[in-house]
């Protein structure tokens, strides 16, 4: 590791070693950096931001817990930003700054994890637990490609995994660098089955929701063909169901009724608008009712008593 090396510093983003990352860099004192870097074997160190907002940061404003990185591939926008492909390479702690201008230089040591004193049998247990989960993880989120479940399988080492998996799951900016911070390699597996485990419940939830909710419209979609295709038989059947019998009934006793010309045009219109309205609605049921009224009057019926106009609003205003 070499003693001292230009800093970039990163927003949002925390690089682990071993592991392959895209950086989009835009800042002045940024490119500055890369503008510098020799040909050939071009090393850097990364380090997260403390305020992912601030623009302009000194040493001060830095995680000092980063990681070497060898810068792959850069290729320059048109936008005067630049695209990097970084691979990190080991932990490392910035022990003091040396420079803000052009660019972030900074004294750097190694900080490699601890070996725990863990018995194999068990590392190799942690090792599998961690794969499994993060292979279930893989096939329930749609967002994560299915070849990064046989590519974990792969991994036997317990820091290269840890690191592996968190680069992939759901993890904040802070948790991420917790995690690197971490020294033990077992203590990080650890931490990252607590998120699996999380993830993966909520994510069995989100499924049962979806399901239930696919298996309800499904359901009502199923409902609505069956009734129409009932309607459909019973129309060719010459049938009718429950509503268009006691519809049928209703006008056959209208009919019945012999009503004065009027009263028949109301009745007319009345029961045309039953046909078009749900019979379990409300205004089903009054104009059912007025039906029912209009048609029980005694339309036909005279009691041959004689009715004296004059005399009735005579009473009517002795009265009021």
């Amino acid at each position: 590791v070499p003693e001292k090396l230009p800093v970039l510093p990163l927003k949002s983003t925390v690089v682990f070693p071993r592991i392959f990352i895209p950086l989009s860099v835009g800042r002045r004192r940024s490119l500055k950096l890369l503008e510098d870097l020799p040909p050939g074997d071009r090393y850097i160190a990364v380090a997260a931001q403390l305020d992912e907002t601030a623009e302009e940061v000194t040493f001060d404003d830095l995680h000092h817990i980063g990681a070497m990185v060898r810068v792959q591939h850069m290729l320059k926008l048109p936008d005067g930003t630049v695209q990097l492909a970084v691979l990190g390479v080991r932990r490392i702690k910035l022990s003091g700054a040396i420079s803000d201008e052009p660019y972030l230089t900074a004294n750097i040591k190694a900080h490699p994890e601890v070996v725990d004193q863990q018995p194999s049998i068990e590392r190799e247990a942690l090792v599998r637990r961690a794969i499994a989960s993060f292979q279930q993880l893989v096939a329930l989120a749609p967002q994560l490609p299915a070849e990064l479940a046989s590519a974990a399988g792969a991994i036997d080492e317990p820091v290269h995994l840890a690191y592996y998996i968190a680069n992939h799951i759901r993890l904040t900016t802070d948790e991420r660098q917790h995690l690197l911070e971490m020294d033990s390699p077992r203590e990080k597996l650890e931490k990252l089955l607590g998120h699996m485990a999380h993830e993966l419940e909520v994510l069995e939830l989100g499924r049962k929701i979806q399901s239930q909710a696919e298996e309800s419209m499904g359901k009502a979609q199923r409902e609505y063909f069956l009734r129409e295709q009932l309607k459909a038989i019973q129309r060719e059947l010459g049938e009718l169901d429950g509503d268009q019998a006691e519809l049928s009934e209703l006008r056959e006793r209208i009919t019945k009724a012999g009503l004065p010309p009027e009263a028949q045009r109301e009745a007319d219109r009345e029961i045309s608008r039953l046909e078009r309205i749900p019979s379990a609605s409300p205004e089903s049921s009054v104009i059912r009712t007025y039906l029912d009224l209009m048609v029980s009057l005694p339309w036909n019926t005279s009691t041959g008593a004689e009715v004296d106009v004059a005399k009735a609003r005579a009473i009517l205003d002795d009265d009021h």
